[in-house]
Protein backbone atom coordinates (compact mmCIF):
# COMPACT_ATOMS: atom_id res chain seq x y z
CA UNK A 1 0.00 0.00 0.00
CA UNK A 2 2.65 2.64 -1.31
CA UNK A 3 2.41 4.85 -3.94
CA UNK A 4 -0.90 6.47 -5.45
CA UNK A 5 -4.12 5.95 -3.39
CA UNK A 6 -4.45 2.30 -2.22
CA UNK A 7 -8.01 0.39 -1.44
CA UNK A 8 -9.00 -2.89 0.37
CA UNK A 9 -12.08 -4.26 0.52
CA UNK A 10 -13.13 -5.61 3.43
CA UNK A 11 -16.17 -7.25 5.13
CA UNK A 12 -16.05 -6.71 8.97
CA UNK A 13 -17.74 -9.10 11.77
CA UNK A 14 -17.90 -9.76 15.16
CA UNK A 15 -18.00 -13.47 16.92
CA UNK A 16 -19.75 -12.91 20.10
CA UNK A 17 -18.03 -9.86 20.60
CA UNK A 18 -14.70 -10.38 19.01
CA UNK A 19 -14.48 -8.37 15.65
CA UNK A 20 -12.80 -10.40 12.61
CA UNK A 21 -11.65 -7.65 9.08
CA UNK A 22 -11.62 -10.30 6.38
CA UNK A 23 -9.66 -9.02 3.11
CA UNK A 24 -11.29 -9.86 0.05
CA UNK A 25 -9.13 -7.99 -2.56
CA UNK A 26 -5.88 -5.40 -2.24
CA UNK A 27 -3.79 -7.27 -0.17
CA UNK A 28 -0.58 -8.52 -0.65
CA UNK A 29 0.66 -11.00 -3.24
CA UNK A 30 2.26 -13.37 -1.34
CA UNK A 31 2.22 -16.30 -3.46
CA UNK A 32 1.21 -19.84 -4.06
CA UNK A 33 3.46 -21.65 -1.80
CA UNK A 34 1.91 -23.50 1.57
CA UNK A 35 0.01 -21.19 3.94
CA UNK A 36 3.18 -21.20 6.90
CA UNK A 37 5.35 -20.18 3.87
CA UNK A 38 3.01 -17.12 2.56
CA UNK A 39 2.17 -16.39 6.13
CA UNK A 40 6.30 -16.02 6.54
CA UNK A 41 6.56 -13.85 3.33
CA UNK A 42 3.84 -11.84 4.61
CA UNK A 43 5.59 -11.13 7.67
CA UNK A 44 8.78 -10.01 6.30
CA UNK A 45 7.39 -8.09 2.93
CA UNK A 46 4.10 -6.73 3.57
CA UNK A 47 4.25 -6.01 7.20
CA UNK A 48 3.13 -2.48 6.76
CA UNK A 49 -0.47 -3.81 5.63
CA UNK A 50 -0.84 -5.95 8.66
CA UNK A 51 -0.47 -2.45 10.53
CA UNK A 52 -2.63 -0.25 8.28
CA UNK A 53 -5.60 -2.87 8.29
CA UNK A 54 -5.16 -3.28 11.98
CA UNK A 55 -3.72 -0.32 13.91
CA UNK A 56 -5.96 2.80 14.66
CA UNK A 57 -6.95 4.84 13.03
CA UNK A 58 -8.70 2.23 10.80
CA UNK A 59 -8.49 -0.70 13.16
CA UNK A 60 -8.69 -1.25 16.90
CA UNK A 61 -6.28 -3.57 19.36
CA UNK A 62 -9.17 -5.81 19.27
CA UNK A 63 -9.25 -6.11 15.64
CA UNK A 64 -8.08 -9.58 13.93
CA UNK A 65 -7.60 -9.62 10.32
CA UNK A 66 -7.90 -12.83 7.83
CA UNK A 67 -5.99 -12.66 4.72
CA UNK A 68 -8.40 -14.55 2.06
CA UNK A 69 -5.63 -16.72 -0.33
CA UNK A 70 -6.10 -19.85 -2.63
CA UNK A 71 -5.03 -22.96 -0.84
CA UNK A 72 -3.23 -25.41 -1.79
CA UNK A 73 -5.75 -28.01 -1.26
CA UNK A 74 -8.22 -27.92 -3.72
CA UNK A 75 -10.45 -29.57 -1.21
CA UNK A 76 -10.31 -26.08 1.09
CA UNK A 77 -12.93 -23.72 0.18
CA UNK A 78 -10.45 -21.18 0.91
CA UNK A 79 -6.93 -20.30 2.89
CA UNK A 80 -6.69 -17.55 5.69
CA UNK A 81 -3.56 -16.15 6.98
CA UNK A 82 -4.78 -14.49 10.50
CA UNK A 83 -2.85 -11.77 11.95
CA UNK A 84 -3.77 -8.59 15.10
CA UNK A 85 -2.14 -5.82 16.34
CA UNK A 86 1.19 -7.86 17.51
CA UNK A 87 1.70 -10.30 14.45
CA UNK A 88 0.71 -13.64 13.17
CA UNK A 89 -1.29 -16.16 14.68
CA UNK A 90 -1.21 -19.61 13.59
CA UNK A 91 -4.88 -20.52 13.64
CA UNK A 92 -8.23 -17.80 14.99
CA UNK A 93 -11.20 -19.69 16.40
CA UNK A 94 -13.23 -16.96 16.31
CA UNK A 95 -11.80 -15.21 13.02
CA UNK A 96 -12.51 -19.11 11.51
CA UNK A 97 -16.08 -18.69 12.18
CA UNK A 98 -15.97 -15.05 11.56
CA UNK A 99 -14.69 -16.27 7.82
CA UNK A 100 -17.43 -19.10 7.17
CA UNK A 101 -20.42 -16.88 8.08
CA UNK A 102 -18.65 -13.96 6.01
CA UNK A 103 -18.28 -16.49 2.89
CA UNK A 104 -21.63 -17.35 3.38
CA UNK A 105 -22.65 -13.60 3.22
CA UNK A 106 -20.76 -13.27 -0.13
CA UNK A 107 -23.16 -16.22 -1.33
CA UNK A 108 -19.62 -18.44 -1.96
CA UNK A 109 -20.96 -21.16 0.96
CA UNK A 110 -23.82 -22.54 1.91
CA UNK A 111 -25.00 -24.26 5.00
CA UNK A 112 -23.19 -27.65 5.13
CA UNK A 113 -19.52 -29.09 5.73
CA UNK A 114 -16.49 -27.25 4.21
CA UNK A 115 -12.81 -27.03 4.74
CA UNK A 116 -10.26 -24.02 5.33
CA UNK A 117 -6.92 -24.09 4.97
CA UNK A 118 -4.28 -22.16 7.55
CA UNK A 119 -0.43 -21.88 8.21
CA UNK A 120 -0.91 -24.39 10.98
CA UNK A 121 -2.88 -26.75 9.10
CA UNK A 122 -6.56 -26.97 7.46
CA UNK A 123 -9.60 -26.87 9.87
CA UNK A 124 -13.36 -28.57 9.20
CA UNK A 125 -16.02 -26.23 9.31
CA UNK A 126 -19.57 -27.06 9.29
CA UNK A 127 -21.90 -23.72 8.44
CA UNK A 128 -25.48 -24.35 10.22
CA UNK A 129 -26.85 -20.97 9.11
CA UNK A 130 -26.30 -17.92 8.41
CA UNK A 131 -24.65 -17.17 11.30
CA UNK A 132 -23.45 -20.19 13.10
CA UNK A 133 -20.74 -22.62 12.42
CA UNK A 134 -18.91 -25.17 13.93
CA UNK A 135 -15.30 -25.68 13.41
CA UNK A 136 -13.08 -28.81 13.95
CA UNK A 137 -9.77 -27.21 14.84
CA UNK A 138 -5.93 -28.88 14.94
CA UNK A 139 -4.84 -31.23 17.05
CA UNK A 140 -5.01 -29.68 20.46
CA UNK A 141 -2.75 -31.01 23.94
CA UNK A 142 -1.75 -30.17 27.27
CA UNK A 143 2.01 -29.96 27.51
CA UNK A 144 2.54 -29.27 31.19
CA UNK A 145 0.54 -29.41 34.34
CA UNK A 146 0.79 -27.56 37.43
CA UNK A 147 3.83 -24.96 36.49
CA UNK A 148 4.02 -22.24 39.00
CA UNK A 149 5.64 -19.18 38.76
CA UNK A 150 5.39 -16.29 41.34
CA UNK A 151 4.30 -13.01 39.95
CA UNK A 152 5.18 -9.71 40.76
CA UNK A 153 1.95 -8.40 43.33
CA UNK A 154 -0.01 -11.37 42.50
CA UNK A 155 2.05 -14.20 44.27
CA UNK A 156 2.39 -17.95 43.44
CA UNK A 157 0.11 -18.72 40.05
CA UNK A 158 0.11 -22.06 39.11
CA UNK A 159 -1.40 -23.38 35.73
CA UNK A 160 -1.01 -25.63 32.52
CA UNK A 161 0.36 -25.17 29.76
CA UNK A 162 -1.67 -26.13 26.61
CA UNK A 163 -1.89 -25.96 22.50
CA UNK A 164 -5.17 -25.04 20.72
CA UNK A 165 -3.75 -23.83 17.49
CA UNK A 166 -1.45 -20.93 19.67
CA UNK A 167 -0.05 -21.40 23.01
CA UNK A 168 -2.01 -20.89 26.24
CA UNK A 169 -0.92 -20.55 30.32
CA UNK A 170 -3.90 -21.60 31.63
CA UNK A 171 -4.79 -20.81 35.10
CA UNK A 172 -7.43 -19.82 38.00
CA UNK A 173 -7.95 -16.30 37.89
CA UNK A 174 -6.32 -14.43 40.69
CA UNK A 175 -8.95 -11.73 40.38
CA UNK A 176 -12.62 -11.63 39.99
CA UNK A 177 -13.67 -12.60 36.10
CA UNK A 178 -15.95 -8.90 36.18
CA UNK A 179 -16.12 -6.81 33.22
CA UNK A 180 -14.90 -3.86 35.99
CA UNK A 181 -11.79 -6.01 36.79
CA UNK A 182 -10.54 -6.32 32.70
CA UNK A 183 -7.86 -3.54 33.31
CA UNK A 184 -6.20 -4.77 36.35
CA UNK A 185 -6.59 -8.87 34.64
CA UNK A 186 -5.03 -7.10 31.73
CA UNK A 187 -2.42 -5.79 33.78
CA UNK A 188 -2.10 -9.49 35.50
CA UNK A 189 -1.59 -11.50 32.09
CA UNK A 190 1.09 -9.20 30.51
CA UNK A 191 2.77 -9.53 34.53
CA UNK A 192 2.56 -13.66 34.03
CA UNK A 193 3.30 -13.58 30.60
CA UNK A 194 6.41 -11.56 31.10
CA UNK A 195 7.56 -13.93 34.40
CA UNK A 196 7.10 -16.99 31.84
CA UNK A 197 9.24 -15.83 29.43
CA UNK A 198 12.18 -14.46 31.45
CA UNK A 199 12.07 -17.83 32.98
CA UNK A 200 12.30 -19.77 29.86
CA UNK A 201 8.64 -21.56 29.86
CA UNK A 202 8.06 -21.97 26.79
CA UNK A 203 5.99 -24.11 23.74
CA UNK A 204 6.79 -27.67 22.76
CA UNK A 205 9.43 -26.44 20.18
CA UNK A 206 10.55 -23.50 22.50
CA UNK A 207 7.55 -20.84 21.12
CA UNK A 208 6.50 -17.94 23.19
CA UNK A 209 3.46 -18.48 25.41
CA UNK A 210 1.67 -15.63 24.11
CA UNK A 211 -1.62 -16.46 25.20
CA UNK A 212 -2.98 -16.20 28.90
CA UNK A 213 -5.86 -17.72 29.89
CA UNK A 214 -7.69 -16.97 33.54
CA UNK A 215 -11.09 -18.98 34.19
CA UNK A 216 -13.37 -19.54 36.97
CA UNK A 217 -17.13 -19.74 37.68
CA UNK A 218 -19.43 -19.23 35.27
CA UNK A 219 -21.91 -15.82 35.48
CA UNK A 220 -24.79 -17.95 33.83
CA UNK A 221 -26.46 -20.95 34.51
CA UNK A 222 -26.02 -22.10 30.94
CA UNK A 223 -22.29 -21.95 31.51
CA UNK A 224 -19.67 -24.04 33.08
CA UNK A 225 -16.89 -21.62 33.26
CA UNK A 226 -16.22 -18.48 32.22
CA UNK A 227 -12.85 -17.26 31.11
CA UNK A 228 -10.57 -14.20 30.44
CA UNK A 229 -8.08 -14.17 27.80
CA UNK A 230 -4.94 -12.07 27.26
CA UNK A 231 -3.65 -11.61 23.51
CA UNK A 232 -0.76 -11.59 22.37
CA UNK A 233 -0.71 -7.72 21.65
CA UNK A 234 -2.28 -6.67 24.86
CA UNK A 235 -5.93 -6.60 24.13
CA UNK A 236 -8.77 -8.84 25.75
CA UNK A 237 -10.58 -11.67 23.53
CA UNK A 238 -14.32 -10.14 23.72
CA UNK A 239 -15.27 -13.92 22.66
CA UNK A 240 -14.75 -17.23 24.80
CA UNK A 241 -11.93 -17.23 22.36
CA UNK A 242 -11.68 -21.01 20.11
CA UNK A 243 -8.14 -21.46 20.51
CA UNK A 244 -8.39 -21.07 24.12
CA UNK A 245 -11.41 -23.05 24.62
CA UNK A 246 -9.82 -25.77 22.65
CA UNK A 247 -6.79 -25.88 24.68
CA UNK A 248 -9.24 -25.51 28.07
CA UNK A 249 -10.92 -28.96 26.47
CA UNK A 250 -7.32 -30.84 25.63
CA UNK A 251 -6.71 -30.12 30.07
CA UNK A 252 -10.29 -31.42 30.76
CA UNK A 253 -9.47 -34.33 28.52
CA UNK A 254 -6.22 -34.82 30.39
CA UNK A 255 -7.80 -34.78 34.25
CA UNK A 256 -10.10 -37.10 32.74
CA UNK A 257 -12.87 -34.05 33.34
CA UNK A 258 -14.65 -34.52 29.94
CA UNK A 259 -15.26 -37.11 28.10
CA UNK A 260 -15.56 -37.15 23.95
CA UNK A 261 -18.86 -35.88 23.17
CA UNK A 262 -19.50 -34.30 25.72
CA UNK A 263 -20.14 -30.36 25.57
CA UNK A 264 -18.70 -27.30 27.79
CA UNK A 265 -19.95 -24.09 26.82
CA UNK A 266 -17.56 -21.43 27.92
CA UNK A 267 -18.32 -17.88 28.46
CA UNK A 268 -16.35 -14.54 28.14
CA UNK A 269 -15.68 -12.25 30.37
CA UNK A 270 -18.17 -10.06 28.32
CA UNK A 271 -21.12 -13.21 28.95
CA UNK A 272 -21.02 -14.42 25.09
CA UNK A 273 -20.86 -17.85 25.04
CA UNK A 274 -18.97 -20.93 22.76
CA UNK A 275 -19.95 -24.42 23.07
CA UNK A 276 -17.45 -26.96 22.77
CA UNK A 277 -16.82 -30.71 22.56
CA UNK A 278 -14.00 -32.77 21.51
CA UNK A 279 -13.02 -36.06 19.63
CA UNK A 280 -9.80 -38.11 20.79
CA UNK A 281 -7.01 -37.72 17.87
CA UNK A 282 -3.84 -39.85 18.24
CA UNK A 283 -2.11 -40.20 21.51
CA UNK A 284 -2.48 -37.51 24.02
CA UNK A 285 -4.20 -34.85 21.25
CA UNK A 286 -7.95 -34.42 21.11
CA UNK A 287 -9.48 -32.75 18.43
CA UNK A 288 -12.13 -29.80 19.34
CA UNK A 289 -15.13 -29.00 17.73
CA UNK A 290 -16.20 -25.26 18.91
CA UNK A 291 -19.79 -23.78 17.73
CA UNK A 292 -20.53 -19.53 17.73
CA UNK A 293 -22.20 -16.91 16.12
CA UNK A 294 -20.70 -14.33 13.63
CA UNK A 295 -22.99 -11.58 12.29
CA UNK A 296 -21.41 -9.09 9.45
CA UNK A 297 -21.04 -5.63 10.99
CA UNK A 298 -19.79 -3.48 7.52
CA UNK A 299 -18.50 -3.98 4.23
CA UNK A 300 -15.79 -1.16 3.16
CA UNK A 301 -13.13 -0.17 1.23
CA UNK A 302 -10.19 0.88 3.39
CA UNK A 303 -8.56 3.58 1.70
CA UNK A 304 -4.75 4.75 1.85
CA UNK A 305 -3.88 8.21 0.51
CA UNK A 306 -0.16 9.82 -0.43
CA UNK A 307 0.85 11.41 2.52
CA UNK A 308 -0.87 10.23 5.20
CA UNK A 309 1.55 10.16 8.27
CA UNK A 310 -0.15 7.40 9.66
CA UNK A 311 -0.68 5.55 6.77
CA UNK A 312 0.68 1.83 8.11
CA UNK A 313 -1.53 3.19 11.41
CA UNK A 314 -0.27 4.96 14.63
CA UNK A 315 2.48 3.10 16.55
CA UNK A 316 1.00 1.11 19.63
CA UNK A 317 3.30 3.16 21.72
CA UNK A 318 2.10 6.31 20.85
CA UNK A 319 -1.82 5.46 21.99
CA UNK A 320 -0.82 3.36 24.90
Amino acid sequence: MKGSEARVHVIDSHTAGEPTRVVLSGGPELGTELLSARRDRFRETADGFRRTLIDEPRGNEAMVGALLCEPTDTTCAAGVIFFNNRGYLGMCGHGTIGVAVTLAYLGRIEPGQLKLETPVGIVSVELHDAHTASIENVPSYRLKTDVTVEVPELGPIRGDLAWGGNWFFLADSPLPLTAERIPELTTAGLRLRSVLAEQGICGAAGEEIDHIEFFGPAESSEADSRNFVLCPGGAYDRSPCGTGLSAKLACLAAEGKLAPGETWVQESIIGSRFEGSYRQGTADQILPRITGSAYIVSENQLIQQPGDPFGQGIPAGAIK
